[in-house]
C-alpha cells in the first residue's frame, strides 16, 4: 500500500485501530509532549490531538512509534522485503546479450517512474499567506522543561546547492524565535550546511528554502535517510511508494515542494548570518548545548485549508526517532553490503541512540579483517560520527543484545581487540573532546584466528550434538511435552 498524502496514513491508522484522536484541550508547551512520552514507551498508539490551546489547527504525532505502524508507513510487510528491492537492483550483472538487454528494460524503466512529478496546482497551496505570515500561527511544541523554545521537530527542510543546483530534503530540527524568524539547525556534516557552505563561498546573498510540514509517509521518512550527496531524497520516496511524489513551486522561493504537503514554510537563509539556537533536550536524553546556526526568515505560509501539523519528540529511548532509525538501518543494509559484502548484519540498538553505537556480524576470512572493517566504516558517510562499533562473527545475532554481551565479554583482549582512534562526532555529543572532534573505539569479538595472537588455540563453542538434540525432542513429543 503506498499513501498520496499524510491524512490516507492516518486514515488507516485510524481503521487499524492504531491511532486515537484527543478531544480534551491540551497545551502545545510540554503537555503534548508529556502524554505523548509516556504513550511511546508503553507501545501506545498514534496520536491526533484535535484540540490544542490557542490553536485550529490539530496536532498528529507518535505516526512511527512502532515497528509495526513503521512497516505500514512504508506499505511492506517487513522492512527487510524494502532491503531485497534495493538489492535486487544492486545486483552488479552487466547484459552480454540481446535478450539480458531486453529483460534488463522493465528494471530501469521502474526506475525511471519514480522521478518526482511537477504539477501547477496542489493542496498545499490552498491557502496561501504572504502579506502576514507567522510563525506564531502554528502550534509548534515547547518538549521539555530546559528547551530554549518551540522547535519545529519534523520539518523537511528543502534546499538546493549553489553550484549544482541540486535538491536536497533533510529533517532539521527548527526553533521558533519569533513570529518571521527561527533557527535552522542543520549540523556541519550534513547536506544543508553544505548548501551553506557552498553560498558563502559564491558570496550568494541567501540560500532559498521551505520547510516541509506533512507529506506522506515515505517521503516523510524519505527525508531522516542517509543518502549520498546530490541523490534526491524525492526520487528515493518515489521508489518507496512506488510512485513518483508530485512536486509544485513555491510561491515566493525558487525551490519546490511535495505538492501533497500539510503546510509549507517558505523562506530563506543568509550564508553569513547565525544565531544562538538552543538549548533542545536531544534523543541522547540530555540537552545540547546552545550554538550558533543560521537564521530562517518566513516569507510565507501556504498550506491546506484544514491542515495537521506533524511533529515528534525526541528524548531518553525509546522514542518515535528508534523507529524511523531502525528503518533506516534495515534498508540500508544492501548498500552497506555493497562496499562491505563481508558484513552478514548490523544493529543500532536503542540505548546507543544512533550514531554512539552499532553492531556488526562479518564473515571473517583473514587476520585483521574485524579491524578492516572498522576503518572501512568510520569512512562511510555519516557513519563517520559513530563513536562505539563492535564486530562480532556472522553467527552471532546482533539484534540479540545479550547474546551480543555475552559474545564480547568471553572473546576479547582488552590490549590486543580494543581500538581507540579520533575523528568528527555528531554535534550532540557532550562528552566529547570537544565540539564535533572526539575519541572512538572499536571492538574486535571475533573468534581470533592464529596468526591474530592467541598463544593457545581458540576453543570450540559448547553445543550439544544433533543427534542427541533430535533424540531428547522426538522422545519429548512422544510424552506430549511442549519443548518451545
Amino acid at each position: 500500500m503506498s499513501y498520496t498524502n499524510l491524512r490516507d496514513f492516518i486514515s488507516v491508522l485510524e481503521q487499524k485501530g492504531l491511532l486515537r484522536r484527543v478531544k480534551a484541550e491540551v497545551s502545545q508547551d510540554m503537555e503534548i509532549a508529556e502524554i505523548t512520552d509516556r504513550v511511546t514507551k508503553a507501545g501506545g498508539p498514534a496520536l491526533l490531538f484535535e484540540n490544542v490551546k490557542g490553536h485550529q489547527t490539530p496536532v498528529a504525532i507518535n505516526l512511527f512509534g512502532t515497528l509495526e505502524r513503521m512497516q505500514l508507513a512504508l506499505g511492506a510487510d517487513s522492512l527487510d522485503s524494502i532491503a531485497d528491492r534495493i538489492r535486487e537492483l544492486l545486483k552488479p550483472k552487466t547484459p552480454t546479450t540481446l535478450m539480458e538487454k531486453i529483460m534488463m528494460l522493465p528494471k530501469l524503466a521502474e526506475l525511471g517512474s519514480f522521478i518526482p512529478k511537477p504539477v501547477t496546482s496542489a493542496p498545499c497551496q490552498e491557502v496561501v499567506e504572504k502579506d502576514n505570515p507567522s510563525l506564531e500561527s502554528l502550534p509548534v511544541l515547547r518538549c521539555w522543561p530546559g528547551d530554549g523554545g518551540r522547535y519545529i521537530t519534523f520539518g523537511m527542510v528543502v534546499t538546493k546547492s549553489p553550484t549544482t543546483g541540486m535538491r536536497n530534503v533533510g529533517l532539521y530540527r527548527v526553533q521558533v524565535y519569533n513570529e518571521r524568524t527561527a533557527g535552522m539547525h542543520w549540523q556541519i556534516h550534513k547536506d544543508g550546511a553544505r548548501h551553506q557552505a557552498a553560498g558563502l563561498e559564491k558570496k550568494q546573498a541567501r540560500i532559498d528554502c521551505a520547510i516541509v510540514l506533512g507529506a506522506d509517509p515515505a517521503t516523510m521518512f524519505a527525508a531522516s535517510a542517509p543518502l549520498p550527496p546530490d541523490v534526491d531524497e524525492l526520487l528515493f520516496a518515489g521508489f518507496l511508494r512506488k510512485k513518483p511524489v508530485e512536486t509544485v513551486r513555491a510561491v515566493t522561493v525558487d525551490v519546490e515542494v511535495p505538492a501533497q504537503a500539510e503546510i509549507v514554510l517558505e523562506g530563506w537563509v543568509d550564508p553569513s548570518e547565525s544565531r544562538l539556537e538552543g538549548p533542545f533536550g536531544d534523543h541522547t536524553g540530555y540537552y545540547s548545548a546552545p550554538e550558533q546556526y543560521p537564521v530562517f526568515h518566513l516569507t510565507a505560509i501556504t498550506r491546506r485549508g484544514d491542515a495537521i501539523y506533524p511533529t515528534i519528540i525526541v528524548g531518553k529511548p525509546l522514542q518515535e526517532d528508534y523507529f524511523l532509525g531502525k528503518a533506516t538501518e534495515r534498508i540500508f543494509l544492501p548498500l552497506l553490503q555493497m562496499m562491505l559484502p563481508e558484513i552478514a548484519d548490523m544493529n543500532f540498538p536503542a540505548e546507543g541512540v544512533f550514531h554512539n553505537c552499532l553492531i556488526v556480524s562479518i564473515k571473517k576470512s583473514y587476520p585483521g579483517h574485524a579491524r578492516k572493517v572498522l576503518s572501512a566504516l568510520w569512512g562511510l558517510g555519516l557513519m563517520m560520527l559513530t563513536k562505539l562499533i563492535i564486530v562480532v562473527d556472522a553467527s552471532v545475532n546482533v539484534q540479540n543484545l545479550s547474546e551480543v554481551a555475552f559474545i564480547v565479554t568471553n572473546n576479547i583482549d582488552a590490549k590486543r581487540d580494543i581500538v581507540i582512534t579520533e575523528g568528527p562526532v555528531d554535534d550532540l555529543d557532550h562528552a566529547s573532546i570537544q565540539y564535533r572532534f572526539g575519541g572512538k573505539m572499536g571492538i574486535d569479538a571475533t573468534r581470533k584466528l592464529p596468526a591474530e595472537g592467541p598463544s593457545r588455540p581458540w576453543p570450540e563453542e559448547i553445543a550439544m550434538s544433533p543427534e542427541i538434540k533430535e533424540q531428547v525432542t522426538r522422545r519429548w513429543k512422544e510424552y506430549g511435552i511442549d519443548t518451545k
